[in-house]
């Protein structure tokens, strides 16, 4: 069985067990070759938009001989996927930015998917007011540290025009994440850990040799710290 890294395990676990799971931005395919090996999925579709990574892709997936389970296509988002033809769709390692284009644009099979699982590698905040805004709840969360970076990942469904997560979730959910925040995952711990080591070393050079107004930073920086000591004081 193909071996996967932290971050493409953590994306593979949210998907669970399912009929039909698309690959968005496929890369090398690793996704669904593991998840069709490991029984979790009993056919998968990879899609990347460049030719390059589905030829890489199409090479692992001959390596294990998967190719009457697993076809590759060449597509812009969901545009080569029909509503209601895989009922997982996995879109991993984007930009939070290319992310809402894809499901703005491909809304139509978005929506008649059962999960989502989603792993932006940027904009969180934005990508998750996205999500509620636009109708799509969150199943489930992890967040990993690998190579020096952290990376969170979410599954969500899409219920309907508006959502009672748009009213109720707070900032820090929308920033941090609603359900890693309610588990006190240890991994998130370990990032507000750095932010604030971060945050505490800029304020305390600020002002130094500073040749504008800084107070605006200052308090920016002294909210941020007081939201992230609150966290941890409750995630003791």
């Amino acid at each position: 069985m193909i071996q996967l890294s932290e971050r493409l395990q953590a994306v593979a676990n949210l998907v669970g067990e399912t009929g039909v799971v698309a690959d968005v931005g496929t890369d090398h395919g690793y996704i669904p070759v593991y998840l069709v090996s490991a029984g979790k999925a009993e056919r998968a579709i990879a899609m990347d938009v460049n030719q390059g990574p589905l030829q890489r892709a199409l090479e692992h997936i001959r390596k294990f001989h998967m190719e009457k389970q697993i076809e590759t296509r060449l597509s812009d988002g969901f545009k080569a996927l029909q509503p209601g033809e895989a009922q997982t769709i996995v879109v991993a390692g984007m930009g939070g930015a290319l992310m809402k284009r894809i499901l703005d644009e491909g809304e139509d099979v978005a929506h008649t998917a059962k999960r989502l699982v989603l792993q932006p590698q940027s904009e969180l905040s934005a990508f998750r007011h996205f999500l509620a805004e636009h109708g799509y709840r969150i199943l489930g969360e992890d967040m990993v540290y690998e190579d020096g970076k952290f990376y969170s990942m979410m599954a969500a469904v899409w219920e309907g025009e508006r959502t009672d997560c748009a009213v109720q979730m707070t900032e820090p959910e929308y920033k941090y994440g609603p359900m890693l925040l309610a588990c006190r995952h240890p991994v998130l711990r370990q990032y507000l850990l750095l932010q604030r080591n971060q945050k505490q070393k800029i304020l305390d050079n600020l002002g130094k040799n500073a040749r504008q107004d800084v107070s605006g930073r200052r308090e920016q920086l002294l909210q941020d710290l007081q939201e992230i000591e609150g966290i941890l004081e409750i995630s003791n």
